[in-house]
């Protein structure tokens, strides 16, 4: 029979091979966006020098039909790398690098959302757009989230959030584990917290300028993932996990250009807000991998969301599409929240919607 997961975990330490020494080779851990457009997939390869850079490593390939990119009779799908980081679990010199998924002709597979993010994000360079994403995710055992009772449910709402002490905070050494991995990668992690629900966490990629915001969003992703591995837990990044009086997990996106940092701020940021109101329905199509349909078990106008019907937009208010924090409105400058992104977006996506809409202002709803 199968071991089971506990007994994998408890299988002799592989600390004692990964002080092995490796000689001069460099371990490269490829890592790239499955089918699906939210699973991950990884490999690895030998190289023989310490990558600089994306550029320094080879074009790889993977089994396209086995990851929802291709079929059995023409399978080969392109590995392109373009964002290199330290390695967490081997060490260095050892890389990860996330990469662009495409076929041999140069056409690009249909979760390949990076490179029309580059483009746009290189027509917006000079308005130096900066992107802060909250990641929130929740920790499962067995399909039902971390510690909660086998049959029922922890007490409601209310003592979760930041919350510290036992019977309240469930899987915080993941969370401590993440955030350390991720500072050593070079991810640009800003902070994290105990979130609404029990089980639910959050962390905060940025602020990060132009394409950054997703490259470091999707391997922070990776890397929790890789964590909870080792734990024996699982992440999900469902919108809503858990049916009933339960928040919703979100990916909220702030936002700022370089007129919205300086002082008379606030008026560009109503200006961006008045054109995000004219394209909310296109918003909510990319803000999660499903055109909308998993926002509309989130975005209900409950639980700190608005509507997915409804555009509005509001002063510290966490029942709105787009919120200017308080501090923000009474310093006259600064950046606005679009509360909209599901947990599971894309955030090449976002970004892209963002700037396509706030700055380049152009009828780009037919692109998509």
């Amino acid at each position: 029979t199968m071991a089971s997961q506990d007994e994998i975990i408890m299988a002799p330490t592989v600390s004692h091979y990964m002080n092995l020494d490796q000689g001069d080779k460099v371990q490269v851990m490829y890592v790239w966006i499955d089918g699906s457009g939210e699973g991950m997939r990884c490999k690895t390869r030998t190289v023989d020098t310490e990558p600089k850079s994306p550029s320094e490593l080879p074009v790889w390939h993977y089994d396209g039909s086995s990851c929802g990119h291709a079929e059995g009779g023409d399978s080969d799908v392109y590995l392109n790398p373009v964002a290199i980081f330290r390695d967490p679990f081997r060490g260095d010199p050892n890389k990860l690098v996330l990469c662009d998924t495409e076929y041999y002709d140069g056409k690009l597979t249909h979760t390949n959302k990076r490179r029309r993010c580059v483009e746009a994000m290189e027509k917006v360079k000079d308005h130096h757009p900066w992107f802060g994403i909250e990641q929130e995710y929740v920790l499962l055992d067995h399909n039902k989230p971390l510690c909660w009772p086998n049959n029922g449910f922890p007490g409601p709402q209310g003592p979760y959030y930041c919350s510290v002490g036992s019977g309240r905070v469930y899987g915080r050494p993941i969370i401590e584990a993440h955030y350390r991995a991720c500072l050593f990668a070079k991810i640009r992690i800003a902070g994290t917290n105990a979130e609404v629900m029990p089980s639910q966490w959050e962390y905060q990629i940025g602020p990060s300028e132009g394409i950054e915001i997703g490259d470091h969003l999707w391997m922070s992703r990776f890397i929790l993932y890789r964590i909870a591995e080792e734990f024996g837990v699982t992440v999900t990044l469902d919108p809503k996990p858990v049916l009933g009086n339960w928040n919703g997990s979100g990916a909220h996106c702030n936002y700022s250009t370089k007129a919205m940092r300086e002082d008379g701020g606030l008026k560009h940021m109503h200006e961006a807000i008045e054109k995000l109101s004219k394209r909310h329905k296109e918003h909510i199509r990319l803000y999660d991998p499903n055109g909308g349909k998993d926002n509309e078990r989130r975005l209900t106008g409950k639980h700190e969301t608005s509507s997915i019907d409804n555009f509005f937009s509001g002063i510290a208010h966490r029942g709105a599409s787009i919120r200017i924090p308080r501090p923000c409105a009474v310093a006259g400058k600064g950046y606005l929240e679009d509360r909209r992104p599901s947990s599971n977006c894309d955030p090449y996506d976002v970004s892209y919607a963002i700037v396509r809409t706030t700055i380049l202002d152009d009828d780009w709803a037919d692109s998509n």
